[in-house]
């Protein structure tokens, strides 16, 4: 039993600003790393960033320097930091875990619902 709750998504004009917030909860062992994906319609679901367990993190090319990844690993919550926003970034952002489940060893993977970003004027 593993939860991902997702907010901070909403309609934002460009130039503006948004936090997304993923807490994790359940069944987990261990958190190896978290983060976000993006899919727009009609269009394949993406990478945004990811944040590691010990603090590496990696980002899509198209969000370097507007978009900032962290976590609190006390409250097993990751933050996406979303700056200068573009209609481009207009997506629904799903939440990735990657974890070993309490009583197992093997790292798996757990997507949230998904939050609307909608960047417009």
């Amino acid at each position: 039993q593993v939860q991902l709750v997702e907010s901070g998504g909403g309609l934002v004009q460009p130039g503006g600003s948004l936090r997304l917030s993923c807490a994790a909860s359940g069944s987990i062992r261990s958190i190896n790393a978290m983060g976000w994906y993006r899919q727009a319609p009609g269009k394949q679901r993406e990478l945004v960033a990811h944040i590691y367990s010990g603090g590496r993190t990696n980002y899509a090319d198209f969000v370097k320097g507007r978009f900032t990844i962290s976590r609190d690993n006390a409250k097993n919550t990751v933050y996406l930091q979303m700056n200068s926003l573009k209609p481009e970034d207009t997506a629904v952002y799903y939440c990735n875990l990657d974890f070993v489940r309490a009583a197992a060893w093997e790292i798996q993977r757990y997507w949230g619902q998904g939050t609307q970003v909608t960047v417009s004027s």
